[in-house]
């Protein structure tokens, strides 16, 4: 591989096999992915008992917008104390927010979950803490060992699948079953 195929804004589906349990079944957004590594958010792994309501109450931000018990997601091993926020890209964060191609936008600052909190935040969003990072060349080379699939994401299956149903949705997306994916690598 000379030259690195930009892959910002895909989404990785973990293979059978990958050998690492905190990626097993996981579908991961790739906000950010150059020659000099790459950043991505675990989607479905939902973190047991934390919600955006209880998140927000454990900040001190009041809550007063509605539908605030969707649960905050297992983003990635990387700064697990640290909060991403994937969102549509209507909303533009005032201190920072990284645009992604696709519609998509992600914001790390507090003042998102503020407004969130009072009804202002983005359309759709899903809070992750801490993200799944790759050095230089990483990412590439568990690509070549089989260990990811790659598709484009969509809104519907970002924002809108359930997370026990994103994996095998974003495989079909490829018109690939699960049961017929092989942990092994092949050279053809």
């Amino acid at each position: 591989m000379t030259e690195t195929t930009n892959l910002t804004g895909k989404l990785l589906i973990a293979m059978p096999g990958m050998g690492d349990p905190r990626f097993d079944r996981s579908v991961v957004f790739l906000c950010a992915h150059s020659d000099e590594g790459s950043m991505g958010l675990i989607l479905n792994k939902p973190t047991p008992d934390v919600t955006m309501n209880s998140l927000l109450e454990q900040l001190s931000i009041t809550a007063t917008a509605e539908g605030l018990a969707q649960p905050v997601r297992f983003g990635g091993p990387v700064e697990q104390g640290r909060g991403f926020v994937l969102h549509s890209d209507e909303y533009e964060s005032v201190v920072s927010t990284l645009k992604v191609p696709g519609g998509f936008a992600m914001t790390a600052t507090l003042d998102i979950l503020e407004d969130i909190g009072a009804g202002r935040g983005p359309e759709r969003q899903l809070m992750l803490l801490g993200y799944a990072g790759w050095g230089p060349g990483q990412l590439e080379s568990e690509i070549v060992q089989n260990g990811w699939l790659i598709c484009d994401a969509s809104k519907a299956l970002v924002f809108e699948t359930s997370d026990a149903d994103k994996w095998e949705a974003a495989l079909e997306t490829l018109g690939v079953a699960a049961l017929a994916l092989s942990p092994d690598a092949g050279r053809a």
